[in-house]
């Protein structure tokens, strides 16, 4: 690893004997563990007596899927790449092995609802299922632009309809009433397409207090959009017609390509569907709604949706309108994936020292075993639905991806941002990829390729439209090809092995197709990297802050609670190289050398950089915060968005603290002690305090911001 040159560090030494593994496991880490990883019988007994206990039960379980002869060594196998930096997602480490205790529970994480119709029966039907996909403990996504905009006439029911946002808000009280299992409560993520008549309500939804609080909001923006945008262009907001407006000619009728039309929608010889235009207005306007939002509220998000669909490695039978609730997964109809993810900082070498170095021959040899590890949680699924089983039998989807990227670069003595750290984050990515599609070879070979690459294929029109190289091989509308040759030949994700001179391991897999469809994906990490990482930064993420507050929920608390942290990187260079060392200057004892930053001390484009270096070999998506503070300049926030699109991202989100909204998860002691919230309490007692204060009432203690929090958004007490 190169350093950096401007200001080198004066050298450090390695207390002896002491390793990264060495550091001790905070008391927050320790305690996220016990809530929601330890294994207890439903009288509250642990099972698990300890990390290495439920490192064991996991590994157990999912060598259970190997052949009899070899479960023991594969076991053992497990056990040690979990104690070397392979981390299962949540659902697997709480839920694998668990079924004598949990028998309803599921391993997966990330869902996406089947296509929600234009109906009455059809939206109810999917809140049933939804509901069943969350008491299972999985997340789930949603495409609502499906649905016919506010004021358009129902002919069934004689009446006008309420519009998508009404029904969003059904979907919104099951989830917070329905309790994910093991005691997290249910994630949703709700898309938009950009040209829906009511996507501006969409948009704006959450500055109503308490209005869709569990879900996550993301835009579908299209390229044509951004265009528009850019070039200050009109921008049609429309709707597939119905018959009766198709004969108004007072009705303008346009013709574009939609997603997921309802069925009597009328086509022409192209495939596309008849749409009535609701409204046009400048792109541009429209923009500023969406960037103003996502300054004040952190929401929506930013799906470039064509960009996801042109690198879905299942381009030939996939259209993908939706993600999971934390969008690092894009999936089509009832599409489901697991998660897992390599903890980088295991592999940092003789930290904070001139000679730190990253050990690429363990990270790979970690990479291969958890491939298999999660390969084998796609057999012990325990999805609730047929159609989720199913899509994820048949197309195998993984999602591996790290956590500890900020905090490892911080004990290599480099900077999150700059051009080494790009690097460094590509060549991470790479790595595991190339490993992981290897491991999936030799899965095929052992155990079969997953079924979708057996399959035969019939070239379509549209087939053909979207990969013009197919004609040119040859190829005719009508032919049949083999699910591994579209994937690995005429995918744009995976044709770039070829590039990258790994072309016998793309003609290797092209013969004898693969174990899965998807491998690499990286998830926030939340959780996991605070309890089973002890605060090594979040997925891809530079620590949040190196002393910070986390905001969680107690089971019979009534607001949030506020939990003290440190980056792993703190505690290990004092646990290692001083002990007095303090995150600021300000405070009794040294100050952190100066490659010790946080997120909000990275820049908005330094952000997009870090997540587009990943991207290039992460073939589902990434999910990634860039945090600003909160005077940030709205004019130069506002530009974020744009330079990601001009990057390639297949999305962005941002945060930024905004007191007079909500604090979000993880909240800088500053921060809060900067801000004074006043609100009355039910009794009518005026109140002001600092955020940190912690004041008593209702028989609790909370903090003041989290007891603000909690009455305004109205979840005080609903824990």
């Amino acid at each position: 690893m190169s350093q950096n040159q401007q200001q080198k560090p004066k050298p450090v030494t390695i207390k002896s004997g002491v390793q990264s593994s060495d550091v001790t496991l905070q008391a927050a880490s320790e305690d996220i563990w016990d809530k929601k990883y330890r294994l207890k019988d439903k009288e509250g007994n642990a099972v698990d007596q300890n990390v290495a206990d439920t490192y064991k039960r996991v590994a157990k379980a999912l060598s259970e899927v190997e052949d009899k002869d070899k479960r023991e060594f594969w076991s053992n196998r497990f056990t040690w790449a979990l104690a070397n930096g392979a981390i299962p997602a949540g659902r697997i480490m709480s839920n694998a092995g668990a079924k004598e205790h949990k028998p309803a529970t599921s391993t997966i994480n990330c869902t996406v609802s089947g296509v929600i119709p234009d109906s009455m029966d059809g939206i109810l039907s999917m809140v049933k299922e939804a509901g069943l996909t969350l008491k299972a403990g999985c997340g789930i996504g949603y495409e609502f632009s499906t649905l016919r905009p506010k004021g358009a006439y129902v002919s069934g029911a004689g009446a006008y309809t309420s519009g998508p946002l009404s029904f969003m808000d059904i979907y919104d009280k099951m989830c917070f009433t329905v309790s994910s299992a093991g005691g997290r409560r249910g994630a949703q993520m709700g898309t938009f397409d950009i040209s829906h008549p009511d996507v501006a309500d969409f948009i704006k939804a959450k500055r109503e207090d308490g209005r869709l609080r569990q879900f996550n909001l993301s835009c579908l923006i299209t390229r044509d959009f951004m265009e528009a945008v850019k070039s200050d262009a009109d921008w049609d907001l429309v709707f597939p017609a119905t018959a009766d407006e198709l004969a108004d000619d007072a009705m303008r009728i346009v013709f574009k390509r939609v997603a997921n039309p309802p069925s009597n929608a009328t086509k022409d010889d192209q495939g596309l569907t008849a749409c009535r235009v609701y409204q046009t207005i400048k792109a541009r306007r429209l923009w500023d709604v969406i960037m103003s939002s996502t300054y004040d509220y952190a929401e929506p998000g930013f799906i470039l949706i064509d960009e996801v669909n042109d690198l879905n490695n299942n381009w030939f039978c996939e259209d993908i309108r939706a993600t999971n609730p934390c969008g690092e997964q894009p999936l089509p109809p009832y599409g489901a994936c697991l998660l897992g993810s390599v903890n980088l900082t295991k592999f940092v070498r003789e930290p904070f020292t001139e000679q730190a170095y990253f050990d690429w021959d363990a990270y790979r040899e970690v990479v291969g075993v958890f491939t298999r590890m999660l390969d084998n949680v796609v057999d012990i699924n325990g999805l609730p639905l047929e159609k989720q089983r199913e899509a994820i039998l048949s197309k195998r989807r993984h999602g591996m991806g790290f956590l500890g990227l900020g905090s490892t670069l911080t004990m290599l003595r480099e900077k999150y941002g700059s051009e080494t750290s790009l690097e460094f984050t590509q060549k991470i990515a790479y790595e595991m990829a190339k490993t992981g599609f290897e491991v999936g070879l030799q899965l095929a070979e052992e155990k079969g390729a997953a079924p979708i690459m057996d399959e035969d294929f019939e070239i379509t029109a549209d087939i053909m439209s979207k990969r013009p190289q197919l004609a040119k091989d040859g190829i005719k509308i009508g032919d049949k090809l083999k699910g591994r040759v579209l994937w690995s030949k005429y995918s744009n994700y995976m044709q770039k092995f070829a590039a990258s001179g790994d072309q016998d391991l793309l003609d290797a897999l092209e013969e004898k197709g693969c174990r899965f469809t998807h491998h690499s994906s990286i998830a926030p990490t939340g959780t996991i990297s605070l309890s089973l990482a002890n605060n090594a930064s979040n997925g891809i993420e530079p620590s949040f802050a190196h002393h910070y507050a986390r905001n969680v929920i107690r089971e019979g608390k009534k607001s949030k609670e506020k939990v003290d942290v440190f980056s792993y990187e703190l505690l290990a260079y004092r646990e290692m190289i001083n002990a007095d060392a303090m995150p600021f200057s300000q405070e009794e004892g040294s100050k952190l050398p100066d490659y010790f930053i946080s997120a909000d001390a990275v820049t908005p484009t330094q952000h997009v950089d870090i997540q587009a270096a990943a991207q290039t070999w992460v073939d589902s998506s990434i999910s990634k915060t860039a945090n600003v503070p909160t005077d940030f300049p709205y004019e130069e926030f506002k530009d974020i968005y744009m330079y990601a699109f001009d990057k390639g991202l297949k999305g962005c989100t941002t945060f930024r603290f905004n007191p007079e909204v909500f604090q979000g998860v993880l909240v800088k002691e500053v921060d809060l002690e900067n801000t004074t919230y006043k609100f009355t309490l039910e009794d009518g007692t005026i109140v002001e305090a600092k955020g940190n204060e912690e004041i008593e009432y209702d028989g609790e203690m909370h903090s003041a911001a989290n007891l603000f929090d909690a009455l305004k958004e109205g979840y005080y007490g609903k824990f």
